[in-house]
């Protein structure tokens, strides 16, 4: 910055600040004054911004008016399903007799409470195709190193230790290796074949009595479904391992394929991306696990359950690998999932699918022959040849060797009101566009309309192209040097 003022016009903090200004007005101290020992506290003076109230509330409002927002904004993100959270469930969540609930509250004052957290869990039962789920952990990759330590403790009950071996697809999703690492299991990769999906083949070569899963995710980080997973499941069942599904991609399934009824033993939910709770940042989110029955005692406790009509918290599973999160997970985020798969029902569930997977079609069959589909269709075939789930992947090549890189187009999104795909993930320089079941045709339109206008422009004006964002707060960064030399806070050296 060259001068106070923030590059994208709204003044700093300290720009605005007034001597003698104040936010609140503290009442007087109804207690002794005491001096306090100077080794205990700085007395200097903190140069911090000296603002009124409303001042401090107009500026950060400004400021959010600046963000993009799945509420404002369109946010195609392969992978990270960014879809709309239905406020009702907002609604629910806040509700006195949830929001205000004390986490070590007696279960008889919190029947209700119970019967939610039990429902949920029959729910995803069924949605899932096995036996139990646990509503503990609390994110997704929490989801997996859960079900690897259940894993883990089923091979340790059943005197197989060595099986300490996780297979993945290098199609799996990006923290399955990660999850593994934390569970102190190694981990190999399974090749691909080149229409993405699993090659059996390399699987069978990797088989063997140290293994102890094979992860993976279906539908795959390509946006294609394994059509011989039922066949894999049998040969990881023949080796003695069993099969974990990342539940990441789910909302292409729903009410279509339950993942135990072809194959799968275990698996987690990412509420986030299937049932439309808020994205969790590293927290708090929920990612709850399913598993079949033979896998069930080990399963965290406690675990919520009715007896005589009545719900309970059930700590007596001496199996159990424990606690694996403070008192019921989550709670609000699992309302949250609650409410939004009552609102739906099994007909709406399955709606959710046909529906994302529709949108990622009909998005991929217009953009192709400007950004093709490597995975996809071969050239001047229809979608319906070798459709994607509810993601896909385009490799721009010939827009790219006009000297426009993946991350132009995505800057070049920003200015056309769109936040950017997913890029350089899973292969480099792709775009890996995700629509979800939320946004209206006219927003698809409007978004390949933006791809292809870009596409147009690649063939007369790539300097124009490496300009962008030029209509937005804040320009093209350095993202190197914010990266290597980052400025963490404010001084007066800085502006």
């Amino acid at each position: 910055m060259s001068s106070m003022t923030s590059p994208n016009g709204e003044p700093l903090l300290f720009e605005i600040s007034t001597p003698g200004a104040r936010g609140v007005d503290l009442p007087p101290s109804d207690v002794p004054n005491v001096e306090m020992d100077p080794s205990f506290a700085s007395f200097t003076e903190t140069g911090l911004p000296e603002i009124g109230q409303m001042d401090v509330v107009r500026h950060y409002t400004h400021l959010s008016h600046r963000n993009f927002s799945v509420d404002d904004n369109f946010y195609p993100l392969g992978s990270c399903t960014m879809k709309y959270n239905p406020k009702v469930n907002e609604w629910a969540a806040g509700l006195g007799g949830f929001a205000n609930l004390h986490p070590m509250q007696d279960e008889e004052d919190c029947q209700g409470a119970l019967a939610l957290l039990y429902h949920l869990r029959k729910h995803l039962e069924e949605i899932a195709g096995l036996d139990e789920v646990s509503l503990q952990p609390c994110a997704g990759a929490h989801g997996e190193w859960t079900a690897l330590k259940v894993i883990r403790a089923y091979f340790k009950d059943h005197n197989q230790p060595k099986r300490r071996i996780v297979l993945a697809p290098d199609t799996a999703h990006g923290t399955n290796p990660a999850s593994c690492a934390m569970c102190g299991a190694g981990v190999v990769t399974i090749k691909s074949r080149p229409d993405g999906l699993t090659d059996l083949e390399d699987l069978k070569k990797h088989l063997n009595d140290e293994v102890a899963a094979v992860m993976v995710t279906n539908p795959n980080t390509v946006g294609k479904f394994d059509s011989h997973i039922v066949e894999m499941a049998e040969l990881v069942h023949a080796a003695g391992a069993f099969l974990y599904l990342d539940g990441a991609n789910m909302n292409a399934i729903l009410g279509i394929a339950r993942p135990g009824d072809f194959g799968v033993d275990v698996m987690h939910y990412n509420t986030h991306k299937t049932f439309s709770t808020p994205h969790g940042c590293g927290g708090p989110g929920a990612g709850p696990i399913a598993v079949r029955k033979i896998l069930a005692p080990y399963l965290p406790v406690p675990q919520v359950i009715q007896r005589e009509g009545r719900y309970h918290w059930d700590h007596d599973r001496p199996k159990s690998i424990g606690k694996v999160r403070s008192f019921s997970g989550q709670f609000n985020v699992l309302v949250r999932a609650y409410a939004y798969i009552r609102a739906c029902g099994a007909e709406g569930l399955r709606n959710v699918s046909e529906s994302a997977i529709l949108a990622a079609n009909y998005i991929a069959q217009r953009i192709k022959h400007a950004y093709p589909l490597p995975y996809g269709p071969k050239e001047g075939q229809p979608m319906a040849t070798n459709p994607c789930a509810h993601e896909f992947i385009a490799v721009p090549r010939s827009i790219i060797d006009r000297g426009v890189t993946i991350m132009d187009i995505a800057k070049n999104l920003i200015d056309r009101g769109f936040h950017p795909p997913t890029v350089h993930w899973p292969v480099h320089d792709c775009l890996m566009i995700e629509p979800t079941e939320t946004e209206s045709k006219s927003t698809l339109d409007a978004f390949c309309d933006a791809l292809l206008e870009i596409a147009a422009l690649s063939e007369r004006d790539v300097e124009g192209l490496k300009q962008a964002p030029v209509n937005q707060p804040v320009r093209r960064l350095d993202e190197v040097g914010a990266a290597r030399k980052p400025v963490l806070k404010w001084t007066a050296a800085s502006v």
